[in-house]
């Protein structure tokens, strides 16, 4: 099994507690039968002890021994390769965890030794500030709670349970913590003072960025990947976060090199709206967020959108259009920069000054800079395609706001310079896009929050299906191998609760006042949170109204997770208990109240058309253009919300018998066996004949009648060579219950007799939209 055989990746999120090598080499044979190509694993480096999700890796040089360690890691490489499958491996090239420092050798090296230590030129610190700052205390004058341990092998600092070390030549045998303290490389700060001495991953201290534009530093950190492909383990990597490298572009180039032409690389380059994929970078495509989004929103009725935006401003006082989407996106992108990363900004005004050699006021610079940025559409915005942006957004803040012309002026020329600033400016861009629009306005904006995904746009509602074929036709022209993708470890919601959700669009009366009615029995404590969470309530909700302990106590958690980064009334940092207490009242409340029954027939009523699209969305992913990723046990219905929540277990053991028992098209029900079968056709399909798919062409399919844009259709077939799959698929399919049904509606199909895998039924020439969707509502046709 090769790269090039790659024709669909199985994600498993592994971790040492539970699920590590072992386990994953159990599942060969079931995935293998499954249908895909290769399988995809979370990161496998050494991780912070008990990491659930391996992002946190600790020591780069080595295969995590929690997860079975090098030798477990090659057995399951090769029952993979024996029973045909390739390897993918997830790497994390930006930071390492530092949670705990003695965890992490190269930390505790430059803890110990600061600028001396062999690996300080690993980590992004700002030895221009002297000590490292470590934000570990409460406060500031917690300083004075140290105390000196040489209970150890070595002499060490203690707060509470963390330790640090002490550099042994400033060890002279005193127990007084604070003069031991003031002698070290590190300074030991308040977690609230602002202050921290190295470049993090957005705003996690636990997280240290680490300087990949150092050729030695790549070497080390890439050590063990070098190896994998040396001695033939993996096919392929998917790059974690690359924005945040000092230069993107660079480091890929450098680890092209290193895993060779053919591997399959794809990066976690999150894409907006109107962004391309920079085609100068040497990758086979990004991990796919951005056909997400296509796929949700060409299965929208957008007839709805004035309707629900008219609810949302009704109900949270806010405007809930597309202009008010993106003014709130700057403010929050200001207040981001201005406090969770203000120390990037300093940093980042530091360099300014140092790269110009300038004198003016640090402070003016970092506002500036924080305008700059607030502006910027896109995470960062240096790739070859957005030449051009940097300087117009410049511009725009100087007309804008003159008062900061010589300021601009000097970051204008540190960026012209192309020296650190220049690097810091996009590092920082990238880092308050996330905290502001991933992890804060997703949380907030509440017209229809399925379209708040990773990559996603709230204020685009819905996409044309003439639009949606063009982009699928460039994704495979210019990105056949590109990674696609309904569900991943990050997504806020999985496939089939965005799916539901959706089904909203096409019922915003009906979902208005039911949500009137619900609101005036129980009301929320806030229109805003209320709104949200009702959509996620909606969304997971059994469609047996069989409210279990466990998916309570996940809607709680789900709960305080939306409200802390919301950050509207209660945040991480600085929490309302009472508000908090008001809204998990207020969940107790619709989970036990007489609201429980009218909420379950609600479902009742839309569950069986979220299903509808869940199966078109999961049919024109696993065929359109791309290679599809099928996250672990989304080959059923799966109700996640985000992360912890999408990382639960996965009953393998139900799967293998659903593969078994699973022997004709299942009905569409709650069992989710219809999706289980779409699936392992398509993958199965894609595996038979990978011409069609990978690299092959891509044509648009309409249908004619009254409901003809109820239909989503398209062809497939090898480059150049008459189309051998069409992929149809139903669209708003409550709405078209409400207009009577498929009517007239025909599909004219390419010449040939067609026979569907998932029926068996056979047509040719013009083909009745009721016949062809009489069992299921999508169709995977080949000649």
């Amino acid at each position: 099994m090769t790269a090039d055989a790659i024709s669909s990746t199985y994600r498993l999120q592994l971790r040492g507690d539970r699920f590590g090598f072992a386990e994953a080499e159990a599942l060969v044979p079931y995935l293998a039968d499954l249908g895909i190509s290769h399988l995809y694993l979370s990161p496998i480096l050494t991780a912070a002890e008990g990491s659930t999700h391996g992002y946190d890796v600790t020591d780069p040089t080595t295969v995590s021994a929690a997860l079975g360690g090098r030798a477990a890691f090659e057995s399951l490489s090769a029952t993979a390769r024996s029973h045909g499958l390739g390897v993918v491996v997830d790497i994390v090239p930006n930071h390492l965890g530092v949670a705990t420092a003695r965890e992490n050798p190269s930390w505790w090296d430059v803890l110990r030794h600061g600028r001396a230590s062999a690996h300080a030129h690993v980590f992004d610190i700002d030895w221009t500030a002297g000590r490292i700052a470590l934000p570990v205390l409460g406060d500031d004058a917690d300083v004075a709670e140290l105390t000196v341990d040489r209970t150890g092998d070595e002499t060490t600092l203690a707060y509470y349970e963390h330790r640090f070390p002490v550099d042994p030549s400033t060890d002279d045998g005193s127990d007084d913590a604070r003069v031991v303290h003031d002698r070290q490389a590190y300074e030991l700060v308040g977690w609230r003072s602002g202050r921290i001495g190295y470049r993090r991953f957005f705003s996690v201290s636990d997280l240290a960025g680490i300087r990949q534009e150092d050729p030695a530093v790549f070497d080390w950190s890439h050590e063990q990947v070098r190896s994998w492909f040396t001695d033939g383990l993996v096919d392929g990597v998917r790059v974690d976060h690359p924005d945040g490298l000092t230069d993107p572009a660079d480091y890929l180039r450098r680890l092209r090199d290193l895993i060779g032409p053919e591997s399959w690389l794809v990066v976690e380059k999150i894409l907006t709206a109107a962004e391309p994929l920079d085609a100068t970078l040497p990758v086979d495509g990004t991990t796919g967020y951005d056909a997400l989004a296509d796929i949700g929103d060409v299965l929208l009725d957008r007839r709805g959108e004035d309707a629900l935006t008219r609810l949302a401003e009704d109900t949270t006082g806010d405007a809930a259009d597309a202009a008010w989407v993106h003014a709130a996106e700057r403010t929050l992108k200001r207040d981001t920069a201005r406090t969770q990363l203000a120390p990037e900004v300093r940093r980042l005004a530091a360099a300014v000054l140092r790269d110009t050699d300038s004198d003016m006021n640090a402070d003016s610079v970092g506002e500036a800079a924080v305008e700059v940025v607030a502006r910027m559409p896109v995470y960062r915005s240096d790739y070859a395609p957005l030449t051009g942006l940097l300087p117009r957004l410049i511009g725009e803040v100087e007309a804008d706001q003159p008062r900061l012309s010589e300021a601009l002026a000097a970051l204008a020329a540190a960026v012209a310079v192309g020296g650190e600033a220049a690097a810091r400016l996009q590092q920082v861009a990238g880092a308050v896009m996330a905290k502001s629009v991933e992890d804060c306005m997703f949380y907030r904006a509440a017209r229809l929050v399925s379209l708040q995904e990773v990559g996603g746009d709230p204020a685009r509602f819905g996409l044309s299906t003439p639009e949606f074929h063009v982009r699928q036709a460039e994704r495979a022209r210019w990105w056949p191998r590109a990674m696609t993708t309904l569900s991943t470890h990050d997504t806020k919601r999985g496939e089939d609760v965005r799916a539901r959700i959706g089904v909203l669009s096409q019922v915003p009366e009906l979902w208005s006042r039911c949500l009137a009615d619900w609101n005036d029995a129980a009301p929320a404590p806030d229109g805003s949170t209320g709104l949200f969470l009702w959509q996620n309530v909606i969304g997971t909700w059994p469609a047996d109204g069989n409210l279990t302990d466990t998916y309570r106590e996940r809607l709680h958690a789900y709960a305080e997770k939306a409200m802390r980064e919301a950050g509207s009334r209660t945040s991480w940092n600085d929490q309302d208990s009472e508000f908090e207490s008001a809204v998990h009242t207020w969940i107790d409340t619709l989970l036990g109240g007489p609201v429980a029954q009218s909420v379950t027939e609600f479902v009742a009523g839309i569950a069986p058309h979220g299903w509808s699209d869940s199966l078109a969305q999961k049919l024109v992913h696993l065929t359109g253009p791309g290679i599809p990723d099928v996250y672990q046990g989304t080959e059923v219905w799966e109700d996640s919300l985000v992360d912890p929540d999408n990382r639960r277990d996965v009953d393998y053991a139900a799967l293998r018998t659903l593969a078994e028992t699973t022997t004709s098209a299942p009905a569409v029900d709650g069992t989710g066996a219809a999706k289980f079968w779409v699936t392992r056709h398509a993958v199965t399909l894609r595996r038979e004949r990978p011409a069609s798919f990978v690299g092959g062409d891509y044509v648009p399919v309409t249908a004619s009648g009254s409901a003809s844009d109820h239909v989503v259709g398209f062809c497939r077939g090898e480059h150049g060579a008459a189309p051998d799959v069409v992929v149809l698929a139903t669209r708003a399919s409550l709405a078209l219950i409400d207009n009577n049904g498929w009517g007239d509606t025909a599909i004219a199909l390419p010449d040939g007799e067609w026979t569907d895998r998932l029926t068996g039924a056979t047509y040719s020439g013009t083909a009745p939209a009721a016949t062809v969707f009489g069992t299921l509502p999508v169709a995977l046709l080949v000649r």
